[in-house]
C-alpha cells in the first residue's frame, strides 16, 4: 500500500506543470517588499500624473501677473484668506512698521487714503483674467503664495516640475541610447573599435563635465533646447562604460553562440540578444540618472544659464527666490521642497530597482 502511494506521488510530481518566473516578475516580487522603493514609486507616479494633468487642473496661469499681489504669503498658513485680504493685511503691517520707525501713533491722511483706496479696489476692481473673462482678481486664493511679479507659486511649481522632469527623462533617454550604442559596439567588437571608443570616453572623462555644459550653453544660447542638448551630449560616458562591461561578460555565452550559428548578424546579436539581457542594469542606471539631470539643470538655472522666462523650472524658481528669502521664505521653501521630495523618491526607487534586479544583492528580500 505504501509503495503504491509513493508511486502515485512520484507520478504526480513528474506530471505537474511548473510555471517559470521571469526576471521581471522576480524583480517585481522583491521590489514590492522594499517599502522605501514603493514609497518612491508612488511619489514619482503622483508627480507624473500632476504634471500630465496640469492643463486641466483648476490652477491659475503660471505666467499671469497681478502686480497688486506681489509676494503674498501662502493662504494655507493664513486661514485660506483671499488675495485681497492678504494684500490689505500686508499694507497695514507695512504702515505699522513705518509708524514704529518714525515714533508716530497715528496714520497720516495720505496713508489713510491709501488704505481706503486699497479697500475700494478689493471690493470693486474688475480685470481680465487668463481666459479673457472680466472678474475681480482679489478673490483669488493663492495656496502657496505669489512671487515677485504676483504670479501663483503653486502653478509655477507644477509647471516648473513639468520642465524639470521632462529634462530629467529626455536627457536620461538620449544619454542612455547614445551610451548603449557606443558601449555595445565597443564591448562586442573589441579590438580597434573598442580602443578608439574607450579612448574618446577617457578623454571626455578627463574634461570638467559642468564646465563643458556651461561653455556649450554660453556658445549656443540660453534656452531649454540648448540646455537639453548640452546635458545629453556629455552625459553618456558612464552608460557606455557600464554597457560595455555587461556586453563583454555576455558575448561568449551559449545563447550568443546559438544566435551566431543560426546566421544572426552583428547588429542582430547586439541589439536583439545582448542589449535586452542588460536591460536590468540599464533600467536601474536610468532611474538614478534622472535626479542627476534635474540637479544639474537646477545648478545651471541657479547660475543664470538654465531655463529662461516665461518658462520656469524648480531650479529657476529657487534662483529667483534666493535674493528675498529672508523676507519671503515661502518662495524658496516650496520649490525646494517639491524638488527635494522628487529627488529622494527617485533615489529610493533607483536603489530598490538595483536590489530587485541584482540576484546577488546583499539587500535581497
Amino acid at each position: 500500500m505504501n509503495e503504491q502511494i509513493a508511486a502515485e506521488a512520484d507520478t504526480h510530481d513528474f506530471t505537474e506543470e511548473v510555471k517559470g518566473v521571469s526576471l521581471t516578475q522576480d524583480a517585481w516580487k522583491r521590489l514590492k517588499k522594499n517599502k522605501m522603493a514603493i514609497f518612491g514609486l508612488i511619489v514619482v507616479t503622483l508627480y507624473a500624473l500632476v504634471s500630465i494633468l496640469a492643463p486641466i487642473l483648476p490652477l491659475y496661469s503660471y505666467s499671469h501677473q497681478v502686480l497688486e499681489h506681489v509676494n503674498l504669503p501662502p493662504a494655507i498658513f493664513n486661514g485660506f484668506k483671499n488675495a485681497g485680504e492678504l494684500w490689505l493685511e500686508k499694507e497695514e503691517a507695512y504702515l505699522q512698521l513705518v509708524l514704529k520707525s518714525e515714533n508716530r501713533n497715528e496714520l497720516t491722511q495720505a496713508e489713510r487714503q491709501k488704505l481706503a483706496g486699497i479697500r475700494d479696489k478689493i471690493a470693486n476692481q474688475v480685470a481680465e483674467n487668463e481666459d479673457g473673462e472680466m472678474v475681480n482678481p482679489h478673490t483669488r486664493i493663492y495656496l502657496l503664495g505669489t512671487d515677485y511679479l504676483g504670479r501663483d507659486m503653486l502653478a509655477r511649481i507644477i509647471y516648473g516640475g513639468q520642465v524639470s522632469i521632462m529634462i530629467g527623462l529626455l536627457g536620461t533617454l538620449v544619454s542612455v541610447v547614445i551610451g548603449i550604442i557606443f558601449g555595445a559596439l565597443a564591448g562586442y567588437l573589441g579590438g580597434k573599435v573598442d580602443y578608439m571608443i574607450m579612448r574618446v570616453v577617457d578623454v571626455m572623462y578627463g574634461l570638467p563635465y559642468m564646465l563643458l555644459v556651461i561653455i556649450l550653453m554660453a556658445i549656443f544660447g540660453n534656452n531649454i533646447y540648448n540646455l537639453f542638448i548640452a546635458l545629453s551630449l556629455v552625459s553618456w560616458l558612464t552608460v557606455a562604460r557600464v554597457v560595455r562591461g555587461q556586453i563583454i561578460s555576455l558575448k561568449n555565452s551559449e545563447f550568443v553562440e546559438a544566435a551566431r550559428s543560426m546566421g544572426a548578424g552583428t547588429w542582430r546579436v547586439i541589439f536583439q540578444h545582448l542589449v535586452p539581457n542588460t536591460a536590468g542594469v540599464i533600467i536601474v542606471f536610468s532611474t538614478l540618472r534622472v535626479p542627476q539631470f534635474i540637479m544639474q539643470e537646477a545648478f545651471l538655472s541657479f547660475l543664470g544659464l538654465g531655463i529662461s522666462a516665461p518658462y520656469a523650472s524648480w531650479g529657476s524658481l529657487v534662483q529667483d527666490a534666493v535674493e528675498g528669502m529672508s523676507l519671503n521664505p515661502h518662495r524658496l521653501f516650496f520649490p525646494a521642497l517639491a524638488m527635494t521630495l522628487f529627488l529622494f523618491a527617485m533615489n529610493f526607487l533607483g536603489d530598490g530597482l538595483r536590489d530587485a534586479f541584482d540576484p546577488h544583492s546583499k539587500n535581497r528580500q
